[in-house]
């Protein structure tokens, strides 16, 4: 693998640092820590205390400056979807991940994309996801080039082709969390899902690596129907791994997962799962996050009776729910621009207009920046609507209107 070296003679020269550090100012690590702290607060977290010691200060640099939690674990940030070359043919893949597109942002298009996130203060964490980031040539280079931006590296892989020397020139180039998928506590379940015989096996190889490599470990777990009866033991499995992060995603039906619709979570499987995910969160030693559930939040508030007043006004600035468009966003492999990889919609293009002004004028991104005065039908009325907002991209799969109420909501309002 590459060395500094090599970046010197075969790379260029280095880009000058333009990125903010994680912990400044100051007051974001105490809004992660009060976000973590409350969390455990409504979720009964017995293991809260052993997690902040042994994993906490670690995520740190992961969260790279986000104000709270929020869908997809952090708020701010954005997500390059670097390819969508795989070595895996995942039945869920909301990327349609195999082989590479033909107008996948080239290496010097990528590092002008990278300059131009750097100009956007918020962000101080870049992740790289894909299809699989590893079967792509240059993201050594391209993680070396954001490092040397000032950016801290997430890294989002399937993990079977990870190995040790893989792991520590990972963690040589900035990847401060990998974030790594496991679909089902067996291999005939992960095997299934991830379409390849012998996945299940070469993650948990993987996984060892990146753990001995010093990287936390950071589980995606999408919940759909084959796998919902398996999520007692997964959380067994999560914390024999040494897992730091817990991120539950549910199955929203776009790219290859408009094949599997049915195995989708309809609004019953939808409140046991979150019911669910609050009692594994009183026991195990990951912290954990929904993805495409954002009721999880809402749920913890009423179920302690917080409906008003100075408690809800403390969550609305810790908790985020869907982060779509707010803090977090997603980059299509040929440079396309959209909210989250579940709303499937360009809001522009880095290869024809700046990031930056695209971020800033795109009608989208001011709709959900702007969810509380225009969302719809019980969303709208919700008076959890600033911290969860629903799942605005199951809403627009499901309705074809990304403002419309959530179909998968169980929170009752008060009238």
């Amino acid at each position: 693998m590459c060395d500094m070296g090599k970046w010197l003679s075969e790379w260029g020269e280095r880009p000058g640092r333009k990125v903010r550090p994680y912990w400044w100012p100051p007051s974001l690590i105490l809004r992660q820590l009060g976000s973590a702290l409350y969390v455990g607060a409504l979720a009964r977290w017995r293991e809260l205390p052993r997690w902040i010691v042994t994993y906490g200060v670690k995520c740190i640099p992961g969260a790279a400056g986000s104000w709270g939690q929020g869908c997809i674990g952090f708020p701010a940030h954005p997500v390059w979807e670097m390819t969508a070359a795989c070595n895996l043919r995942c039945i869920h893949c909301h990327a349609s991940g195999g082989q590479p597109a033909a107008d996948e942002l080239t290496t010097r298009e990528a590092k002008r994309l990278f300059d131009q996130l750097a100009e956007v203060s918020e962000f101080r964490m870049v992740a790289f996801t894909g299809g699989e980031p590893l079967v792509r040539d240059d993201l050594f280079e391209l993680l070396a080039y954001t490092q040397a931006l000032g950016f801290t590296n997430t890294l989002a892989t399937n993990a079977t082709l990870i190995d040790d020397a893989v792991a520590r020139d990972l963690r040589r180039y900035g990847v401060a969390i990998g974030a790594v998928s496991l679909d089902g506590f067996d291999a005939e379940t992960h095997d299934f899902v991830r379409g390849q015989p012998g996945s299940f096996e070469a993650a948990l190889r993987g996984i060892h690596a990146l753990r001995r490599a010093g990287i936390p470990l950071h589980i995606n777990i999408t919940a759909m129907e084959y796998n919902l009866d398996q999520l007692d033991p997964l959380m067994d499995l999560v914390d024999e791994l040494g897992t730091a992060i817990l991120i539950m995603y549910q199955l929203v039906p776009v790219g290859r997962g408009r094949g599997i619709e049915d195995a989708a979570l309809d609004l019953g499987a939808n409140e046991r799962l979150i019911r669910f995910m609050v009692r594994a969160q009183s026991v195990i030693r990951a912290v954990m996050e929904p993805v495409a559930g954002p009721q999880y939040w809402s749920f913890l508030l009423q179920r302690a009776g917080i409906k008003s007043g100075p408690l809800l006004r403390l969550a609305e600035m810790v908790f985020h729910g869907c982060s779509a468009g707010r803090g977090f966003v997603y980059i299509k492999p040929n440079g396309e621009v959209w909210p989250c990889p579940f709303i499937e919609v360009s809001c522009g293009n880095v290869r024809e207009t700046p990031f930056a002004e695209i971020w800033a004028t795109a009608a989208m991104f001011e709709d959900l920046r702007k969810r509380e005065e225009r969302l719809k039908g019980r969303c709208g009325q919700c008076q959890y609507r600033r911290l969860c907002g629903g799942c605005r991209g199951r809403t627009l799969a499901v309705s074809g209107d990304y403002l419309a109420e959530d179909p998968s909501c169980f929170i009752h309002v008060d009238d």
